[in-house]
């Protein structure tokens, strides 16, 4: 029977693997090397589920767990454990995968207008490979330690809403991994995947159980173009119906055609069989670490950073975004901030960081970062109108492919601005000289027209005449 078209309310839940940032893998001593390209070289007994093999927790894997945990305002347990989840995969060397159930290291928290349940850590599986009609195994990933945040649920009016809510939660984790130094979290690698839980109703109060995951997203278009397909696929079949087909299910994303497809029937905790992994000690986190000390070194985090440089240095929001998106950016532009020491002076030099400096960068890859004293250079010229904008942004061009002093290039050149009015009259009354319709349709009251004028005058000028008193010496010889 069709239902009535109406409104749909879309609950998300993600669940998020990052590979943790570690020389060893999770339970042995295999080298964590995710840039390995030959096949099953990091591999031992312990990884590949020898008989008699036994494992070792990866102590700093814990700490960068609790790292995390700390940054997001979390409740770190005290006594958690390690156990057996089972199924049978390929990939599974063991039989079963050593993660976390009933006692995960973090609880709660929050990001970006999202709730956390958890985080726990577990270790990675293989990687399936398929060529042809063969299916081979690189091992090399096997044991890996990995940590897994799961969200709250949470229930939006709107779907562009919920698809860039899981969006931006996505990308600011991303980014607290990195300035905590606890993951790469490069989704092109596989370091960091997305899963998203979906499910639509048409009641607010009450959540259709039959959720669908979609897997391993891996770009943050990806999730939100996999919500919004899912949510769109739901809402069909509520509106024709046939919301008993909308099943509890693993999906995948097709990123070609922009679509999710069914892998297999979702499976919940009592398939897996957990219990406590026997090989493995319990552990007091609460004795093992100094959390105090701990979240007192915690760094800078983005959301701090964000408000920082909103008050000290005034700069619009995006580009304080490339600053938190760079750390070598940020960095190198607070540097700059402090030589410069004025407030304006430092939102010009950041709107020229923003848009020259980083359109030269992605037009050649040849473009480094001048030296912070011949940047800083560049902007008291502009700011002391000794060289006029064009003139800079030419100096920021070149001093980007080779570093040195844009004062001596600006001298050698003939660049830096003429304020010499005696200079500048002889100019000025050849271009009006050359210009007798320009000159005819100003003195008619087009007032616009003198800017012709001008633009005329600083080319003759190769660029180094000042505007201001061009336009000034123009209305006066022009009267």
């Amino acid at each position: 029977m069709q239902r009535e078209s109406g409104k749909y309310y879309v609950t998300i839940g993600l669940e998020i693997h990052a590979e943790l940032k570690t020389q060893t893998k999770m339970f042995c001593s295999c080298s964590n090397d995710p840039n390995e390209t030959k096949p099953n070289v990091n591999i031992c007994p312990v990884c590949m589920a020898h008989p008699g093999a036994l494992p070792v927790i990866n102590k700093k894997a814990v700490e960068q767990v609790i790292k995390v945990g700390l940054a997001l305002g979390s409740k770190i347990a005290d006594f958690t454990e390690f156990d057996r989840k089972n199924y049978f995969y390929p990939d599974i060397p063991k039989g079963y995968q050593i993660s976390q159930y009933k006692y995960p290291i973090v609880s709660g928290g929050s990001l970006a207008g999202m709730e956390l349940t958890r985080i726990h850590l577990e270790e990675d599986t293989a990687n399936n490979k398929h060529i042809g009609d063969s299916s081979l195994i690189d091992f090399n990933r096997a044991g890996v330690p990995l940590m897994e945040l799961v969200t709250e649920a949470h229930t939006f009016e709107d779907v562009d809403l919920a698809a860039k809510t899981a969006s931006n939660f996505a990308k600011e984790y991303q980014l607290i991994l990195s300035y905590l130094g606890a993951s790469e979290a490069n989704m092109e690698k596989g370091e960091m995947r997305v899963e998203a839980n979906v499910s639509v109703s048409p009641d607010k109060d009450k959540k259709w159980t039959e959720y669908v995951e979609v897997k391993n997203l891996n770009s943050f278009r990806s999730v939100e173009k996999a919500i919004k397909y899912e949510v769109a696929r739901m809402t069909a079949l509520w509106e024709e119906g046939k919301e008993n087909e909308i099943i509890k299910e693993t999906r995948g994303f097709d990123e070609s055609k922009q679509k999710t497809f069914s892998q297999r029937s979702k499976e919940n905790a009592e398939d897996y069989r957990y219990f406590p992994d026997p090989d493995l000690p319990k552990l007091k986190l609460h004795e093992a670490f100094n959390l105090e000390k701990m979240k007192a070194e915690l760094p800078e985090l983005p959301a701090q950073k964000r408000a920082r440089y909103k008050n000290d240095f005034g700069i619009k929001d995006e580009d304080i975004e490339s600053y938190i998106n760079d750390f070598t950016l940020g960095v190198w532009f607070e540097n700059i901030a402090q030589i410069l020491g004025d407030k304006e002076k430092i939102k010009l030099a950041s709107n020229y960081v923003t848009s020259d400096y980083l359109g030269l960068k992605k037009s050649n890859p040849e473009v480094k970062l001048p030296s912070t004293e011949n940047f800083a250079e560049l902007i008291n010229l502009v700011s002391e109108n000794k060289i006029s904008s064009r003139t800079a942004k030419d100096i920021l061009a070149k001093i980007v492919l080779g570093d040195e002093s844009p004062l001596k290039i600006a001298t050698e050149n003939n660049l830096l601005q003429t304020h010499d009015e005696g200079t500048l009259k002889e100019i000025v009354q050849k271009i009006i000289n050359e210009n007798p319709e320009v000159v005819a349709s100003y003195k008619s009251g087009k007032e616009n027209a003198i800017m012709s004028l001008v633009g005329k005058v600083i080319k003759e000028s190769k660029g180094s005449a000042n505007p201001q008193i061009v336009i000034k010496l123009l209305k006066e010889m022009l009267k």
